[in-house]
């Protein structure tokens, strides 16, 4: 990767030349539709915020995953990783077996990693528009 990229907006923001291990894992996971390894990303007591649906606690978010992650067929593919403050925002084009409906050909989704100790504790993943400014 290089060291700029322009965002949607057309913005410049230094991009990581690589994923932190726990989000490289967690994508990993995910395309390989393995439960048990995207819930080991994860704090026992973290967060997910999808599509404005609060998910706390491992317990929901492996209900979560397993019926919409790996039940839905989930890819990710990174189009873009910045590291804002030790913070991780990555979009990916992602594809699955989900309802489509009113979705564009390609769905690009914002991900928003907290990230303390090796773990997720937070994770918000935004169907962001692109800004005018």
């Amino acid at each position: 990767m290089s060291e700029a990229s322009p965002t949607p907006t057309g913005k410049e923001h230094s991009m990581s030349a690589q994923l932190s291990p726990v989000v490289a894992a967690h994508i990993a996971a995910i395309n390989a539709g393995q439960v048990d390894a995207i819930l080991a990303t994860f704090a026992p007591d973290a967060f997910v915020n999808d599509n404005r649906r609060e998910i706390v606690g491992i317990e929901a978010i492996r209900r979560f995953v397993e019926r919409e992650i790996v039940g839905d067929h989930v890819t990710m593919e990174v189009q873009e990783c910045i590291d804002h403050y030790g913070d991780v925002i990555m979009r990916a084009r992602y594809d699955g077996t989900y309802d489509k409906t009113n979705l564009p050909p390609e769905l690009i989704l914002t991900n928003y990693f907290t990230l303390r100790d090796d773990k997720i504790v937070g994770l918000v993943i935004v169907f962001n528009q692109p800004s005018p400014y």
